[in-house]
C-alpha cells in the first residue's frame, strides 16, 4: 500500500508586548478542504523568547457568554503562577496587567486579540495581573500553568478600576462574577500588602533560566 506523507513547516513569529516578559505568539495555520490544522504551542519558539522550557503543571479550560470578564487574576510570587494561553473556540481580549511593585511599568496593561481564527497565544509569566473579556458566546480559553492552583495564594485586582482603565468594548452588557466585583482596585491592593515585588520577580525568573 502506497503511503503519502506530506510534513508542515510548524512556523511561528513571537512578538514582545509593552510590559517586559510578555509575549505574544504568532503561529502559522494551514487551512484546507478537510478544515484546518496550527500548532499554538511551539517549545523551541518558547524557549528562545522567554529564555527557560514552559513548565507545565495544570491545564485550564474556560467556556464564557459574550461580555464576561475574568480577572484581574494573579498569585503570590514567587513562586507564582505563569500562563500560557490561546483561544480555541470564539474570540476574546486577553489583558495582561503589570502589577509589579518597583516594575518601570507597574499599573499599565496591554491587550491582545485572541481568536479561533489566527490561534494567537500570549505568555503571562509570574507577578503579573491576568483578565479577559469574551467577545462571543461560547468563547473558549485554553491556559497552560506553570504550577496546581493554590487558593490561598490567589488573588484579583477589580477589572473595572478606574486607575487601571482597562479596555473592555462598552457596547456589550459585562459580565462578573461575584468575586470580580468585590475584588480591591489596585491601589487598595498594594495598601493590603497582596502584590508581588518587582525585585523577587526578577530573581525568579533569573532562577528558572538558570
Amino acid at each position: 500500500m502506497r503511503v503519502s506523507t506530506f510534513t508542515r513547516v510548524l512556523a511561528v513569529r513571537t512578538r514582545q508586548l509593552a510590559i517586559e516578559g510578555v509575549f505574544e505568539f504568532i503561529p502559522t495555520a494551514y487551512p484546507d478542504h478537510r478544515g484546518l490544522f496550527v500548532a499554538p504551542f511551539h517549545e523551541s519558539a518558547f524557549r528562545e523568547a522567554v529564555g527557560h522550557p514552559l513548565r507545565l503543571a495544570q491545564t485550564n479550560h474556560s467556556v464564557s457568554r459574550q461580555g464576561t470578564i475574568r480577572g484581574v487574576h494573579f498569585a503570590d510570587t514567587p513562586p507564582g503562577q505563569a500562563k500560557y494561553v490561546y483561544c480555541p473556540r470564539g474570540a476574546l481580549l486577553d489583558v495582561v496587567v503589570d502589577i509589579r511593585i518597583g516594575s518601570p511599568t507597574f499599573g499599565a496593561w496591554d491587550a491582545v486579540r485572541l481568536d479561533a481564527e489566527e490561534f494567537h497565544a500570549v505568555y503571562i509569566p509570574e507577578g503579573l495581573g491576568h483578565a479577559f473579556i469574551a467577545l462571543e458566546d461560547d468563547t473558549a480559553l485554553a491556559y497552560f500553568c506553570s504550577t496546581s492552583y493554590n487558593p490561598s495564594a490567589e488573588h484579583g485586582i477589580s477589572p473595572l478600576d478606574t486607575r487601571l482603565g482597562l479596555p473592555w468594548p462598552d457596547d456589550i452588557p459585562h459580565i462578573l462574577s461575584e468575586k470580580d466585583t468585590n475584588a480591591p482596585s489596585l491601589a487598595e491592593a498594594e495598601a493590603a500588602g497582596l502584590l508581588p515585588k518587582y525585585v523577587d520577580c526578577l530573581a525568579w525568573y533569573e532562577q528558572l533560566r538558570n
